[in-house]
């Protein structure tokens, strides 16, 4: 049986670079929609958003340090919580362009969003909000970052400041009574 790998697995971190500036919003993940991503409606299915987010997110964990070396290590970053927002389809071959925004942080947590284009037409196809907690996999629980990552989330956190609250976050799920 296969197991799920992310696009960049394998790829060890790069490297903190404190002298580069820092993107608002981050914006490292790429990919075409593939035909494995359809459903019977001809376009992506749900879980292959989940899916491309994660993705987007593997991309981010890898920027501030979790890669292979890290989980061999004993810790990670496990999703608490997924809110995903469609807007709109997307099909086989559609460039998705995805950015990600850190809303908020705190010891142990990290509120991100992220969105989904299409790269062709700059169309917002999809959000997703994510709450994450770093994990001692050994313990089995939840732990503080470590300093040299918590600085570096810190950092994001002020490059991100004045990036305006997209409106989708914190919005109760629910049917609106008329």
């Amino acid at each position: 049986m296969n197991r799920v790998t992310a696009p960049n697995e394998g790829k060890p971190f790069a490297g903190w670079d404190w002298s580069r500036p820092i993107p608002a919003p981050l914006a490292f993940h790429r990919t075409p929609v593939t035909e494995a991503w359809t459903d019977y409606n001809d376009h992506m299915t749900e879980s292959a958003f989940l899916l491309v987010f994660g993705d987007s997110s593997d991309c981010f964990f890898r920027y501030i340090g979790i890669d292979e070396a890290y989980r061999a290590a004993g810790q990670s970053i496990y999703t608490m919580e997924t809110r995903i927002h469609n807007r709109r389809e997307a099909h086989i071959g559609d460039p998705l362009a995805l950015t990600l925004q850190l809303i908020d942080h705190d010891a142990k947590r990290l509120h991100i969003f992220h969105a989904m284009m299409n790269e062709a037409d700059g169309n917002v196809l999809a959000t997703a909000e994510q709450i994450l907690v770093h994990v001692d996999m050994q313990a089995g629980r939840s732990s503080p970052f470590p300093p040299d990552l918590a600085e570096r989330i810190a950092a994001i956190a002020a490059a991100h400041a004045a990036l305006p609250v997209p409106p989708t976050v914190g919005v109760p799920l629910g049917l609106r009574k008329k």
